[in-house]
């Protein structure tokens, strides 16, 4: 990812305030600005943020998102609107490591709450199977297989620009992070917005009581299958993969504008070939090139595995609970889940 940073000047920012502020496209349909609400004003910086905000929120919250339903948010650029709209806001929630113009913009914002959900859960390192193997070897014996003999293949994918150094940013895939998250979320709000406490307490509870029920879904959905791999365009999934014993291979790395080397097409299709892998997953806002390209050399079918980092018409459900169920019903079909 290349991601030009922009600074913006005081003077900048005070004719941007002048003017007055644009509408930025929030998951509700809300069309105020941030700061002229009467509400506890949150700006979101993408999809699964924005989400845990307007759930824990409910009416006492307006929530706008910085990346646009549609928009790649591994590219985002902060634009001087935003960056204005930052310092009217009464709380900033984002994920430190997936959009580096967004942790520098609200780095250097006064805003008084400043909600990191990296910091609300544990992050680890993914982009190669070697983590999943010291942790799953035993368990899944195909995973081991695949270090011994893929592990130098995978160094790429590391190595191309991301701000990553925390680990993977990817949490909300996995149910039972993205709940950890929302309880943080819900104590902060609580926290910052007290009046309302006891309503953010109840709707933290009912949405970690969802994802829980979520997580039971996939673990008995998952339970009997023919196949732990499946091979996607972006490795999004590394934590999905980890919690229900699945081995994730990407074509990319964390990056999903990365291209893949020839080696490592050879090695995934050596990889389908010897571990039944039936799809190539492919998601909805990077091209599905890579993913058609490879199932066709070797056969196999495509499928969409939404990283849900945004809604869109294309979107295979209405939230994230949809889409993530819609994810649950790809893999059973690809991992032969009976």
């Amino acid at each position: 990812m290349n991601v030009r940073r922009r600074h913006i000047s005081a003077v900048a920012l005070t004719a941007v305030a002048a003017l007055g502020f644009g509408t930025l496209t929030a998951c509700s349909s809300d069309s105020a600005a941030a700061g002229d609400t009467g509400s506890f004003d949150v700006v979101a910086s993408f999809y699964p943020m924005a989400f845990l905000a307007e759930r824990i929120g409910g009416e006492h919250v307006h929530v706008t998102s910085l990346t646009q339903p549609g928009q790649e948010p591994h590219d985002l650029e902060i634009s001087a609107r935003q960056t204005a709209q930052l310092e009217e806001a009464d709380a900033a929630l984002y994920l430190k490591g997936l959009q580096p113009s967004v942790d520098e913009a609200i780095g250097q914002s006064p805003i008084a709450t400043k909600i990191d959900a990296a910091e609300l859960t544990t992050l680890e390192e993914h982009g190669t199977e070697a983590g999943h193997d010291e942790e799953h070897g035993d368990e899944h014996g195909t995973e081991a297989g695949h270090d011994e003999e893929h592990g130098d293949e995978h160094a790429h994918e590391d190595e191309h620009g991301h701000d990553h150094e925390g680990g993977d940013p990817h949490i909300w895939l996995d149910p039972v992070r993205y709940a950890e998250v929302a309880e943080g979320v819900g104590k902060a709000f609580q926290k910052a917005d007290p009046n309302h406490a006891a309503d953010y307490r109840k709707n933290t509870a009912a949405l970690v009581k969802d994802l829980k029920a979520l997580d039971e879904k996939f673990r008995t959905g998952l339970a009997n299958r023919t196949t732990d791999v499946f091979v996607t365009t972006h490795a999004a999934f590394g934590y999905l993969a980890e919690r229900y014993g699945l081995t994730e291979e990407a074509i990319s790395g964390l990056d999903p504008d990365t291209e893949p080397s020839g080696a490592r097409v050879k090695e995934l299709q050596k990889i389908a070939k010897e571990d039944g892998v039936t799809t190539v997953f492919y998601e909805t806002l990077v091209s599905d090139k890579t993913a058609k390209t490879l199932a066709g050399d070797t056969g196999l079918r495509t499928d969409v595995l939404d990283p849900v980092e945004g809604i869109t018409d294309r979107s295979r459900g209405e939230d994230y609970f949809q889409v993530m169920e819609a994810n649950l019903t790809a893999l059973r079909t690809a991992l032969g889940a009976r």
